[in-house]
């Protein structure tokens, strides 16, 4: 089985991280070529060689660029060991550049509410019908109520949503499964679009389609929420990825746990989950420092 097969058929990876993944190969094998080696030389790689290549990378890249072509390199070889070809992964236990860690970006929950409100307001002023203004309400719902990655919220089905408890087995990055409760809010509009606008399409188990029953695409839904951020006058660089933030840092500035933040977002590592605590925190001095008379 090809490399990009066995990551999305095996691994689940999005189509987004699979072509990452391939530009980390197309790059390794120009540098080979620029050095005077050939492609054959990828499977005589030295960590020798692996470091080399960082280094030359870091002149042309910044730094996570280089910690993601690694990865994808490290994937690669991994891989090829599996299959018996290699005995070693010269990518491994590889020094990589320190990261600066940065805080993600978050709507406020004034913002948040703003955003869910456009597509209505849309449908009101005539600007969109209303098996869009349906659909796209209930897009936004599912990717801030669910916290749901958008490669998971293209691919949901019916099959995946238990209606009566709310909840939807969500199968995220790793093919690591969750359960994801989905919020009283979209489960009102999910029932309501199953029902109406959506029974209307061409037969498909996707619940997010267009009028001719094909599901969206990852790419169809950054352009939608481009739309509504325009209409709802909020920053025009927020991305699913920032629902996702703000659906965790809400959870968190209300109180929640941050172990169940962390399952509920389908992190591995609770590492991953802690920057979140940051982010809190800045809130929480900002409430500080406006509230209280010593500040």
């Amino acid at each position: 089985m090809p490399f990009a097969d066995f990551l999305q058929k095996e691994r689940r990876y999005s189509l987004y991280t699979v072509r990452n993944y391939r530009q980390s190969l197309v790059d390794l094998t120009t540098w080979l070529g620029q050095s005077g080696k050939d492609a054959a030389s990828l499977e005589d790689l030295t960590p020798r060689d692996a470091r080399d290549f960082v280094i030359e990378s870091q002149r042309r890249l910044d730094r996570r660029t280089v910690h993601a072509r690694v990865s994808g390199l490290r994937a690669l070889y991994r891989y090829w060991q599996r299959q018996g070809r290699l005995s070693s992964n010269p990518f491994v236990a590889l020094p990589l550049p320190r990261l600066e860690r940065r805080l993600p970006r978050f709507l406020s929950e004034e913002q948040m509410r703003r955003l869910l409100e456009a597509p209505r307001r849309l449908l009101d002023s005539g600007a969109i019908d209303a098996f869009t203004a349906q659909r796209d309400w209930l897009l936004l719902e599912l990717l801030y109520g669910g916290g749901l990655r958008v490669s998971e919220l293209v691919a949901l089905g019916f099959e995946q949503i238990d209606l009566d408890s709310g909840v939807a087995r969500i199968v995220g990055k790793g093919r690591k499964e969750r359960v994801c409760p989905l919020g009283e809010g979209a489960m009102v509009l999910l029932r309501a679009w199953r029902d109406g606008s959506r029974a209307g399409a061409p037969a498909s188990d996707r619940v997010l389609v267009r009028p001719d029953g094909v599901s969206l695409t990852s790419r169809e839904v950054q352009a939608l929420l481009k739309r509504y951020l325009a209409a709802a006058g909020l920053p025009a660089d927020a991305s699913p990825h920032t629902l996702r933030h703000s659906y965790a840092t809400h959870l968190l500035n209300a109180g929640a746990d941050l172990r169940v933040v962390q399952e509920l977002l389908g992190h591995s590592r609770l590492a991953t989950t802690q920057i979140y605590t940051h982010v809190s925190g800045a809130r929480l001095r900002e409430v500080y420092n406006r509230a209280h008379p010593r500040a």
